[in-house]
């Protein structure tokens, strides 16, 4: 018996678009479902017939060679749809309306073999490091408490000579389904609660859990150029997955404490240095540190302001995993003198008195802007 054109089975023309096949075989699956026909054998072989067709036309590849070739072009080794009707039956609302069995054990059959095998939870551990150990690098051991496996039961959860058996509400698999009207609906199953199999005498040392919380020390090593809210993540250290299942990671979170001399701004370093007002006016050198632990030293030139900066090169932070190095900026500030004597007083006093706007370019400047504005408003009316 020949095998009717799939158009025809949905409906539709071969002109239609992928959305409208797409409501066409919602509506004919939802009129055929065996569950809205029971024991119709006719609706059941429409039902399959439908999905044969969808199945084709919903797919670009399949859909092109049909409309060249028709049925012959999936004979002799194409893909095929002669599938048992039980496994097309769970996997057309799966691939439908969605797999509402994702998680559960992989998908469907992943966790039929045997109790499913939970992931164990990732793991936070804050360290704070100072900006001395960020710049070379730093070997660190920590010690964290966390669930490791049970060296009694092996991380089965059951006393030892015993082992779990099969769920019998789940048959192994962790999860049940139930019919209910037009949709199939599957949940954890109440027996093992996920678990696929049951503990009829618990492990004494880990309750049945499969695992206990102990103290660990771990290495890290943290490498030179890190930044303020870095992260490490070790990975199979974080705590041991239920039943067997794989442990998850530990995620090192890094601080910087912050720093008596220096201010970061990515691989550079700022420093902020006073400097008095003899040496700002006549010049002079002054001894800076580096982050390093050596120091260096920086000429102040005769004139030198506030705020003036000077830039030590590569004296900065390395790059993390980079041969790059950041560099150093020296910043200066004119400290004011303070608790003057009499005859500083009177020293400062006769240098104002001769000093000129050549001494003070800049106060002289700005004051001279200020009068014109005013001089300016002078013809303003006021009201």
């Amino acid at each position: 018996m020949s095998k009717r054109d799939y158009y025809e089975i949905l409906g539709v023309s071969k002109t239609a678009t992928d959305g409208e096949m797409k409501v066409a075989f919602r509506k004919l699956a939802m009129s055929y479902h065996p569950d809205r026909n029971p024991g119709n054998a006719e609706a059941e072989l429409k039902f399959k017939e439908i999905n044969e067709a969808y199945q084709c036309l919903s797919d670009g590849q399949k859909r092109a060679a049909y409309d060249r070739f028709g049925h012959a072009a999936f004979q002799q080794g194409g893909p095929g749809f002669g599938n048992e009707f039980g496994d097309f039956m769970s996997d057309i609302f799966d691939n439908f309306f969605g797999d509402g069995r994702a998680g559960a054990g992989g998908g469907r059959g992943g966790a039929r073999g045997g109790p499913a095998r939970e992931r164990g939870a990732d793991l936070r551990y804050n360290l704070e490091i100072s900006l001395e150990e960020a710049f070379s690098g730093k070997a660190e051991t920590i010690k964290m408490a966390t669930s490791v496996t049970c060296e009694v039961c092996s991380g089965s959860g059951a006393k030892a000579g015993s082992k779990p058996r099969p769920c019998q509400t789940c048959g192994g698999y962790g999860r049940v389904r139930a019919a209910q009207g037009f949709f199939a609906i599957e949940r954890t199953c109440p027996n093992c609660h996920g678990r696929g199999e049951v503990i009829d005498d618990p492990c004494s040392a880990c309750s049945g859990a499969g695992r206990v919380t102990r103290e660990r020390t771990l290495a890290i090593n943290v490498p030179a150029g890190v930044d303020d809210g870095l992260r490490i993540r070790l990975a199979g250290e974080g705590e041991t997955g239920l039943r067997g299942g794989p442990a998850g990671d530990l995620y090192v979170f890094l601080s910087i404490k912050p720093h008596e001399f220096f201010q970061r701004d990515g691989a550079d370093l700022f420093c902020r240095v006073p400097i008095s007002m003899v040496t700002a006016a006549l010049s002079g050198e002054i001894t800076v540190p580096v982050i390093d632990g050596s120091q260096t030293q920086v000429r102040i030139p005769a004139g030198t302001q506030t705020a003036k900066q000077f830039r030590i090169k590569g004296k900065g932070m390395p790059v993390l995993r980079s041969r790059d190095v950041g560099d150093l900026y020296i910043q200066v500030f004119v400290e004011t003198p303070q608790n003057l004597s009499k005859r500083q007083r009177e020293l400062l006093q006769e240098f104002d008195q001769s000093a000129s706007d050549e001494n003070h370019p800049e106060s002289a400047g700005f004051f001279s802007k200020v009068k014109d504005f005013f001089d300016g408003l002078g013809g303003v009316a006021r009201t």
